[in-house]
């Protein structure tokens, strides 16, 4: 979905590489061409005059936390990082049987949870895939990688946006 575009610029030299380097420190250093290529453009937040949203060709790749200083990855950005970053990094893996569902917006239950990168922790920002690897929505991890496998019960991921809900909102 484009994002508003009307007030995006070209970040200057040092505003792109902060942006290249929260990538990769949040997520690792393959993060960074995936999230902040050299062709971004930036919206500001009109308050604090910092970096909001981050946009390549229109499209939201990811907006930047105000609370944290890190990236909420966008489905945009989680394309390109399926792209640009081979599995399981970053991905939940889900049964197939319950992929309407997730792409729907809804959230993920341990239960159906097949496969999962071994390093993400409660709060990370996750990427939820089918079994054939393919985008489904993107949200935050209420369980470590360990306890999404090993519980039957709870909450594994907090779905953001689902990739057949429509409008992706901010």
């Amino acid at each position: 979905m484009p994002s508003k575009t009307k007030n995006a610029q070209s970040p200057d030299g040092w505003t792109l590489r902060q942006l290249k380097t929260i990538a990769q420190y949040q997520f690792g250093p393959e993060f960074a061409e995936a999230l902040a290529p050299d062709t971004i453009q930036v919206t500001f937040s009109r308050a604090t005059k910092k970096v909001r949203e981050v946009l390549l060709d229109g499209k939201r790749l990811a907006t930047l936390r105000a609370q944290d200083g890190l990236f909420s990855l966008g489905l945009e950005g989680a394309k390109r990082v399926l792209v640009f970053v081979s599995s399981p990094k970053r991905r939940v893996i889900i049964q197939s049987d319950v992929a309407e569902f997730i792409a729907a917006g809804r959230n993920v239950f341990a239960k159906h949870v097949v496969s999962v990168d071994p390093e993400i922790l409660p709060e990370d920002e996750v990427i939820v895939v089918s079994e054939e690897d393919e985008l489904l929505a993107v949200g935050r991890a209420k369980l470590s990688a360990s306890y999404m496998l090993a519980f039957q019960k709870g909450v594994a991921v907090k779905v953001r946006y689902g990739i057949a809900k429509g409008k992706e909102t901010i």
